[in-house]
């Protein structure tokens, strides 16, 4: 047996977030089985807010103390713990615009915030992996909580839709992922990251390039799946539609955001030998992902859907940074993904918000007079929806920008033109909703729209706020995602 077998305090301290989350996400099940309705709820969500800030703290304390943890299968660098700061804070945010949604919908509070801690409690894993096998780990503990929060509402038949589609589709996904791993284990004789890129720096790839090939391209499906990136982003619409407006905001940036992570620590570090053979695939998916979530996004009439649509658009943004291959590029992503989680799930606030009991009121043209009714409130999603437009001084705007710029720095000019014209089709859609609210009359939706649940108004305000932050001062985050991307290898 090694020596050092038995895990180290540091080691435990690098996974205290996990741990965290993990033992009060079990608590307040314990706590749903033994309160009544009303504290339980107020307890629950209490020990969820929490928990979650207590594991930001214990993330930015254990990338104090950076390195690997239980015989090197996890890393603690500056790039895990932007993403599992990220990916908590999402969580916060999902929790806060919960409180009204659960209250209103007369739904279970406990089972609701476990779910979505242990669902992070998987996206932490995945930020911090450093091997495939805690990758697939991470991905499933996700995953399998994520399928549940689709499907939380268990009489509304649109939940049960969004719940099995979303379920079978990800579980298919999911085989891709795994097969891959087996094929490259069968290659290099190792699921480590690290020891990958040098299995493929080492021999001679020629003799396995199919071999590798075929490896790369199954994960790559998973991979593609999560992040819904075409032609694998056909469950996303149907999926965000379909599942409590909640649900849709934490699945549309958290699980994302890890994939991502996950995506571009496997291919910068474990196949960067290879980066010449995989950029062609990346660059196609990232520019067909733009074209389809920009174009499909045009024809919507469901705000849901349609940003559902601009996710799959974003996405594609984010492809084409990953396609450089660089660490200019890397940064690019952490900083672009940073401002989409503010800025969507913002958006995905005021949804929450005005969709009333049952959702009834879910169509672009609901939002009529908005701007009359609750003029802070159309003026915090007007800034969201400036945001993915790219307008300056709002996160958007640098997110794209040094998107583009990797692009261009990297060679790719005709992907970042393809881009640019893709944005500029996104500004019709946004500013349709708009329109609606600014320079039409208030309609049945808006006439007995309440004010602002404190949970709600905590979120909007706080995603608002960091948007334009990250606009004014974009060196806040670039300059530590810059500094995060030198990978270990």
């Amino acid at each position: 047996m090694p020596d050092n077998f038995l895990p180290t305090g540091v080691e435990y301290l690098r996974f205290l977030p996990e741990i965290i989350l993990t033992v009060v996400g079990a608590l307040i099940m314990l706590i749903e089985g033994m309160a009544g309705d009303r504290p339980r709820r107020a307890a629950s969500g209490t020990l969820a807010i929490l928990a979650i800030v207590l594991a930001i703290g214990a993330s930015i304390a254990a990338g104090a103390h950076p390195g690997y943890a239980f015989s090197n299968m996890l890393i603690v660098d500056g790039f895990a713990t932007f993403f599992r700061v990220l990916v908590l804070v999402v969580a916060l945010l999902t929790v806060l615009i919960s409180f009204q949604y659960l209250d209103r919908e007369h739904a279970s509070a406990g089972d609701f915030f476990a779910l979505i801690l242990f669902s992070v409690t998987g996206q932490c894993v995945m930020a911090a992996a450093n091997e495939l096998i805690m990758i697939f780990i991470g991905l499933e503990i996700s995953s399998i909580a994520t399928y549940v929060l689709a499907g939380f509402l268990r009489d509304d038949k649109r939940n049960n839709e969004a719940a099995i589609k979303y379920f079978l589709l990800g579980s298919f996904a999911t085989a891709f992922f795994l097969y891959g791993i087996a094929w490259i284990y069968g290659v290099t004789g190792t699921t480590n990251l690290s020891q990958i890129r040098y299995a493929l720096l080492s021999q001679d790839i020629s003799s396995n390039y199919v071999l590798i090939g075929v490896a790369a391209a199954l994960m790559m499906v998973g991979f593609a799946f999560k992040v819904s990136a075409a032609p694998f982003q056909i469950w996303a619409p149907d999926v965000y539609q379909g599942a409590p407006a909640p649900v849709s905001a934490f699945m549309s940036a958290g699980p994302k955001a890890a994939a991502f992570a996950i995506f571009v620590r496997v291919y910068m570090t474990a196949f960067q030998p290879l980066s010449s053979r995989w950029e062609p695939f990346v660059w196609a998916s990232a520019l067909l992902t733009m074209v389809v979530g920009n174009f499909a996004a045009l024809t919507q009439t469901n705000i849901k859907r349609m940003l559902a649509y601009s996710s799959i658009a974003n996405a594609g943004y984010v492809m084409v940074a990953i396609a450089t291959h660089s660490e200019i590029g890397a940064a690019a992503v952490m900083f672009y993904l940073a401002a989409y989680a503010l800025m969507n799930v913002g958006a995905f606030a005021v949804v929450t918000h005005f969709s009333r009991q049952g959702e009834r009121y879910v169509e672009i043209e609901d939002l009529a007079g908005l701007a009359w009714k609750q003029p802070v409130t159309a003026g915090l999603f007007t800034i969201f929806l400036l945001s993915f437009v790219g307008v300056p001084l709002t996160a958007g705007f640098f997110g794209k920008f040094y998107i583009f710029k990797a692009a261009l720095d990297g060679g790719f000019t005709w992907l970042a033109i393809l881009g640019l014209l893709n944005s500029a089709v996104a500004a019709f859609y946004y500013i349709r909703i708009l329109v609606v609210m600014y320079m039409k009359e208030p309609g049945e939706a808006a006439a007995d729209l309440q004010p602002l649940a404190p949970g709600v108004g905590i979120a909007l305000w706080g995603s608002a706020i960091g948007t334009l932050v990250l606009g004014i001062f974009p060196s806040l985050i670039l300059n530590y995602a810059r500094a995060s991307t030198v990978f270990g290898h």
